[in-house]
């Protein structure tokens, strides 16, 4: 009897709370059901939500265009930009809205084709802005480290290869983990051992690891970038070596920035999922839903950081906005001082 109670006493409390933090539904006859007549706090997360879809998707499309525009954002580094904002930008498209609806609705309680797609697209575009994460360490390494050697090293139809192994893997990791058995929600006693193999494994292979390659290279990069600072300072170095030095360095502190803002974003997700299994209590849906959004804002920031950083996509922004793209505005008038 006292397990009993217990057990009812605590479907009535995880129902009182999910009420008061779910504001699309109301708790009705000991059932939680979705309002047929939304309250303003469930219009104003339909307006949230969808705001955030609209200024993402803008501000990533802002980036594709301004690369693809501007001749003279042609570079290999560049490439890898435009490829990582193709990914923010499908995030923007894809998985806000059917995130959005996941959220709204609670879907996450019924394991239907509708999630396992937004599940599928979510691993996909998470491990795609990683890898393109990775590519970018690698060419930062190679101009920074290796900088006699860079321009041979790290060419156009290289990054386009980095570009199309990075989607290949994404797009095989995400598929393969949401047909194993990723789950976003709570693991119940009938959890299978595919479903923790795929919410252990695929973290670790989608994200972790990548994330600790990217760790260690701009370390490296940190290092021999600390080294060249000093070479500068010691010898009578040419005025123009210094300065491609120093954009260089520029630009890899700016990068640098992005994976960190993306690592602070997607860790706490990440966390919450691999270790989701040894909990006692498995963490309400809010609570992963919650990460889950926090990992999908990393989206929406890229953009603003390249704007607060560069000049020079500032200036092709504006461009675009004023819709002086369309009076033959040639490359040339974008200041690249601040590379």
């Amino acid at each position: 009897t006292l397990i009993v109670n217990s057990t009812i006493e605590d479907n009535f409390i995880g129902l009182y709370v999910l009420s008061y933090i779910h504001p699309c539904y109301n708790l009705q006859n000991s059932t939680y059901k979705f309002t047929s007549n939304p309250s303003f706090a469930c219009v104003l997360l339909y307006i949230l939500l969808g705001s955030l879809s609209i200024v993402t998707s803008c501000g990533n499309l802002l980036v594709i265009t301004s690369v693809i525009y501007f001749k003279q954002l042609h570079t290999p580094t560049n490439y890898l930009i435009l490829s990582l904002a193709v990914a923010d930008l499908l995030v923007g498209v894809l998985v806000f809205p059917v995130s959005m609806a996941v959220t709204v609705s609670s879907c996450m309680y019924h394991e239907d084709l509708f999630c396992k797609i937004r599940d599928s697209f979510d691993i996909t575009l998470c491990t795609a802005s990683i890898l393109n994460l990775c590519c970018i360490s690698i060419d930062r390494y190679y101009a920074v480290c290796q900088p006699l050697t860079y321009r041979t090293s790290i060419t156009a139809q290289v990054t386009a290869i980095m570009i199309l192994v990075s989607w290949g893997i994404s797009v095989f990791i995400g598929i393969t983990i949401t047909v194993a058995g990723f789950s976003q929600g709570s693991c119940e006693e009938n959890c299978s051992s595919e479903v923790v193999v795929a919410n252990t494994l695929g973290p670790v292979f989608s994200f972790y690891l990548p994330a600790i390659i990217m760790l260690c290279i701009y370390f490296k990069i940190l290092l021999v970038a600390q080294k060249q600072v000093n070479s500068i300072q010691n010898t009578s170095s040419s005025k123009s070596g210094a300065e491609v030095s120093k954009m260089e360095r520029k630009a890899t502190k700016t990068l640098a920035i992005v994976m960190g803002v993306f690592l602070l974003c997607l860790t706490p997700y990440f966390i919450c999922v691999v270790f989701q299994p040894l909990f006692v209590t498995p963490p309400q849906i809010p609570v992963i839903e919650t990460l889950n959004w926090v990992a999908l804002l990393n989206s929406m920031l890229n953009p603003l950081i390249y704007a607060f950083f560069y000049s020079w996509f500032r200036s092709a922004f504006r461009i675009i906005m004023s819709g002086k793209i369309f009076q033959s505005y040639s490359a040339s008038q974008i200041p690249l001082m601040d590379r």
